[in-house]
This record gives structure tokens, sequence and C-alpha cells, in this order.
């Protein structure tokens, strides 16, 4: 039998969770839930100048609401303990592992200062970054040098010793194998001078000591995975499947970013998404089920998803796919909650003592994001300026002339009539069409046009009238026949 899958999500805690984060989350949970595995917390603080007081309440959070609940974690202990790095660190870990590598000449410790690290520098690109790449300076030295050096309290780190010649091949699920020449893999730093391991030295570690499997994550870590596969190699450690996701861009293709807006959950939260379009549209960035379909809830996901199925492509934040995702949700969802969602955006524009869940109701199939229904509404408070040429309509045979005469004709009716509700006003104004031989629409768009005052509205006239009532309906219809006569 296999081996039980196990993946991760190791966050950092900087803040906010970026779109790519929530991606990598998702996958791994995917991955380990398809398989009836298990799906662990991590939380990688070894970048203590980046920790944001906070953030780590709004990965728990996150991840909550978007479903992807965790097995192990910082607050379910399942037996691979801490989950926290630096807690991890506080007992000496990495060092002790670092050290191992040192003493079997996989690895130094060095001792070069700030100035001469600077003296490195090499410009690469064309956007002229420098680069260092260490030059083995202090890979020389003798176990004597060492000892004094540390004896006499010297900073240093601790650095992999690469060789120079050969090179390191690297298989990964999507992108295949990748070969680079070991020339052009630097020694790269384990141990910091904070004492704090570097992120891809704890990351190997920790995937090892909690049998982690698969590790999923962005592709932006594709060129440093020889060097995992180096630091492996040295423990004799088995190697996990990879999955390398691919980039998320804009629509203009850029890397996806802070300034666009939508990068993380929350913000797309704020701007009245709803959690399951975002964890099915953020399903889809990198990834296409065998028959194109495209709303899954998380449960299907887990069921339909293969990471064979991954792209190598960067995937493409299409904002008008997602609102139109959005809107199938919204059209889909449980009155009761959609109401609850709903109803902060609707108290913004209506202060009116109308029945909120009837507006509610009528917004519900036609919008794509929350914030979408204050201009759907707003003329419930008041009617809008408008310019009489709304009352044109080529179809419904209408103009300010005919529409003028039409509404001094439905007045004295709309007035007597006691019953307002959306039936008993269509039936009667369908009576008043049939007596008088008008068609339907030639009765309703100006009787609409009057109580509104806008082109477009969430429902029909009569709908319009039981929610604004008689008074409101009959005060409006007045205004109406003022304004064009």
């Amino acid at each position: 039998m296999s081996k039980k899958i196990r993946t991760r999500f190791a966050p950092s805690p900087t803040g906010r969770m970026h779109v790519g984060n929530l991606r990598t989350a998702l996958y791994a949970y995917l991955i380990a839930k398809h398989e009836g595995g298990d799906f662990i917390l991590r939380v990688e603080d070894t970048d203590q100048e980046r920790f944001v007081e906070g953030a780590l309440d709004i990965i728990y959070r996150t991840l909550e609401k978007t479903g992807l609940i965790h097995d192990e974690g910082p607050d379910k202990d399942g037996g691979y303990g801490p989950y926290v790095q630096s807690e991890r660190n506080a007992s000496g870990l990495y060092l002790k592992y670092a050290k191992q590598l040192v003493e079997q000449g996989d690895a130094y410790y060095c001792f070069c200062d700030k100035e001469r690290l600077e003296s490195l520098k090499t410009s690469v690109s064309e956007d002229g970054t420098d680069i260092v790449v260490y030059d083995k300076h202090c890979l020389g030295l003798s176990r004597e040098e060492v000892e004094a050096n540390l004896a006499a309290g010297k900073p240093w780190v601790i650095r992999l010793n690469v060789p120079n010649e050969g090179e390191t091949t690297f298989h990964d699920e999507i992108y295949g194998d990748i070969t680079v020449p070991n020339s052009e893999l630097d020694d790269m730093i384990l141990i910091k001078s904070d004492g704090f391991p570097t992120y891809n030295f704890a990351n190997v570690v920790d995937d090892h000591l909690m049998g982690i499997t698969h590790v999923v994550r962005g592709n932006e870590y594709l060129s440093s995975a020889p060097k995992y596969n180096r630091l492996y190699e040295a423990f004799g450690w088995e190697v996990p499947v990879y999955v390398h996701c691919p980039l998320i861009t804009d629509e203009n293709h850029k890397k996806l970013s802070k300034r666009c807006g939508h990068s993380s959950y929350e913000d797309l939260i704020e701007q009245g998404f709803v959690s399951e379009a975002v964890v099915n549209f953020v399903a889809l960035l990198g990834w296409c089920p065998s028959d194109n379909r495209e709303i899954f809830s998380l449960e299907e996901l887990v069921e339909v998803f293969d990471y064979h199925h991954m792209s190598k492509s960067p995937a493409v934040f299409d904002t008008t796919k997602l609102k139109w995702m959005n809107g199938e949700y919204l059209k889909a969802m449980d009155f009761d909650r959609f109401y609850k969602l709903a109803e902060p955006y609707i108290r913004e524009v209506v202060t009116k003592d109308y029945d909120l869940k009837k507006i509610a109701a009528l917004v519900k199939t036609r919008i794509e994001i929350l914030p979408d229904i204050r201009e759907q509404i707003d003329f419930f408070e008041e009617v809008p300026e408008y310019d009489t040429a709304l009352y044109n309509h080529k179809k419904m045979k209408t103009d300010p002339e005919k529409s003028l005469e039409l509404l001094r004709e439905v007045l004295p009716l709309l007035e007597a009539q006691e019953d307002y509700s959306n039936d008993a006003l269509f039936e009667m104004l369908k009576a008043f069409a049939g007596e008088k031989g008008y068609k339907i629409g030639y009765v309703m768009w100006p009787i609409r046009t009057a109580v509104s005052g806008k082109q477009n509205t969430p429902g029909g006239a009569t709908e319009l009238m039981e929610v604004l009532g008689r008074e409101e309906s009959v005060k409006r219809i007045r205004a109406g026949i003022e304004k064009l006569s």
C-alpha cells in the first residue's frame, strides 16, 4: 500500500492572503483530500523583519471561510509539532541539522562581512538587478580557524557547499525534468546570522520531519528547487513529489500585484465577491477539469481534482469571468443567506420604510457582485432627474405624448386600487389594457418610467409599485404627468 498523502500550506504571517497563496493552499488541500490524505498548516515566521501583528489570525480566518480546514497545525497537534518555525527553531532543531551537514562536509561556516559580500556583486538581467555569487572564500578555513572565529564571537552564517562541477536534475510533476549546471547554483545560506534558518532550509527539514509527501508551491520556486534536492541528497532523505503552480497574471499579463486591487482574498470579499465563488475561480487558475465544466463546490473539486491536468502557462486573473461566476453563485444562493449579505448594501441607499426583503428578491438574479445593488435600487429612495426622452420605446410604441395620455388614464385606477400586491396590480392593468385594446408593454413602460426614472430596473412596473406602495406610487405617477405636461 502506498504511503498516506500529506501536504502542507506554509504561509508567512506578513499580511492578507494573496490570491497566489490561496491557490497554493487550495491545491495542497485538494491533492490531499482527493486521496483521503492530511492537509497540514505550518507557519513560516523565520523572516522576523516581515512579521505582521494579527497576520496569523488572517490566515486562520481565511482558511476557515474558504473551507480549507487543516488536519494539523499550531492549534491542532497531530504529533509532528510544533507547527510554528520560530518555536521549532527555539529548540535548536535547524542548527542541529545544519551542523550535521558541516560535519559531513556538505556545508560550512562563513564569516565574510558585509563589505566583502558587497564586493562580490555582479549585475545581471536587463533591469540591472544585482546578485551576489559567493566565491566559497570560507570553505578553505581549517577546523581550528573556524573554532577560533566562533570563540571570538565573530558573526557567521552556515552555507551549503554546492560542487562547481557537474549538474543537478530536479523533477517536477508539471514542468518535468529540469537540469541545472552546478556552477549556476550558489552556496545558499542555511542558517542566518540572527540564528534563524532561511526559508529554503527550514522548508526541507520540516517537510522531511513532518512526512510531507507532496510539496505544492508557485513556480517562482522552480529555480531554487535543485538546491532543495542537494539538501535531500546530503541528508539521504526521500525527495517529495513536487507540484509547481503556474504564474498568475493580471489582464495585461503582468504579475498580479497588490496595486491591482484584487490581489488578496480579503480584498475580493470587501469588493462584494462571495467566498465560494472566489475558491471556485481560484481553482481554475492553472487547472482545467477534463470536461471544461466551470462551476464547482469545494466538495466537487475534491472529487475531480487531478493535479496532472495543471497547466504550465501563466493563468490570467480575469475579473469579468470572476464577476460572472460570482453572479451565478448569488443566483443559486439560499435567499436568507443572500439577504444577510445584501441588506447592508440596500440600507446604504434606501432609508424609507420599505420591505427590504422584496427589494433583495428583485436584485438577486440581476447582479454580479454585491455593490451592484446600490445603482440598481437607488430610485426607491427618490426618483432621479431624468429626461422625458426615456418615455420613447420603439418596441412598446410609446413616446412622451402617448405616455402622458396613458398615465392620465391609469392614475384614477391606481388611486382606487386597494391591493398593491404585484399580482393584483398586474391583473388590474392587464384588464385595463384589454379593455382599451392596448398591448401590455404599452401600458407598463410609461408607468415603470414614471415610478423609477430609469431605463433599467430590477423589476417590472407592478413589482416596483408593490415595494413603493400606493401612496408613493401615485405620488410618482402624478410627478410624471407633471413632467410630461
